[in-house]
């Protein structure tokens, strides 16, 4: 578990150079020249994505899901896979079940009642509650405010704010945030987590070989179109997150940014982030 132990300020660099999306990736998956927005342009398969690089203990790999296509049975899928991108003759067509039967792949469909391992005996721990300002999970602290989806700025964007943060919403809608992370166990395997809006789902699945480079594994599949991958920084929150917290506080909603005297792209971040 001493692997954990690493500086914020390491974490956060690592952070946002792995924030990005791998050159490889389905056939039907488009990147933006940043790598951090992936659309998938045809049909509903054909759109497995991976991180970067791999991911380090307690890493969190986060999409915001930005666009969805009616029509499809299905949403969006996340895991990890200790199979480099670059190895994989061909990409297969689905993470599940073509890249699990691969092996070394972990990759669950999200829903609300998601995949929990529990062992026998085990209580359910308590999640925290969503107003506290970062998420622990085991020895990993995560500032909740980044994990949590956020609507676009409108006339209801106040109340639909709270649904994201109480995480009453479906996990898969529009501006939801899913993260991804392993936490390093004493008998030397990993547990993955999946967190919802800055709720840890708790372990999806455990014994992953934490030895071996472990890969975000995100497929764009079915209803979810587009997802973008939002940077984390670990550590105490930034003298522009706390700025925004504290305007937020006495706003009404985020329409009346607008007519507050402050410098534009301190308002856009407020409206936007």
């Amino acid at each position: 578990q001493g692997q954990l132990k690493i500086a914020p300020a390491a974490m956060a660099a690592r952070c946002r150079l792995a924030a990005r999306f791998h050159h490889i990736h389905g056939t039907n998956i488009r990147l933006d020249a940043s790598h951090t927005q992936a659309t998938r342009v045809e049909s509903f398969a054909n759109g497995l994505c991976f991180s970067q690089e791999p991911l380090a203990p307690g890493q969190i790999f986060l999409v915001e899901i930005e666009e969805k296509e009616l029509g499809w049975c299905g949403h969006l899928r996340v895991g990890l896979t200790a199979h480099d991108p670059q190895s994989l003759e061909v990409v297969p067509e689905y993470s599940l079940p073509d890249l699990v039967n691969l092996g070394d792949t972990w990759v669950f469909a999200i829903t609300r009642n998601h995949n929990r391992v529990v062992v026998e005996g085990e209580e359910a721990q308590a999640r925290g509650r969503p107003w506290e300002p970062f998420l622990l999970i085991e020895r990993v602290r995560i500032p909740r405010d980044t994990l949590v989806g956020r609507s676009r700025p409108g006339r209801y964007s106040h109340i639909l704010d709270d649904l994201y943060k109480m995480n009453v919403l479906p996990a898969t809608a529009r501006r939801s945030r899913i993260g991804v992370l392993y936490t390093p166990q004493p008998d030397g395997t990993a547990d993955m987590h999946i967190v919802i809006n800055g709720e840890d789902m708790g372990p999806s699945a455990r014994g992953l070989p934490a030895s071996r480079p472990l890969y975000a594994v995100i497929d764009v599949f079915a209803s979810t179109k587009s997802v973008r991958v939002i940077p984390v920084d670990y550590g105490f929150p930034s003298l522009q997150t706390l700025c925004r917290l504290v305007i937020q506080k006495h706003i009404v909603h985020r329409l009346a940014i607008d007519g507050l005297d402050l410098p534009p792209l301190l308002k856009s971040f407020c409206q936007h982030e």
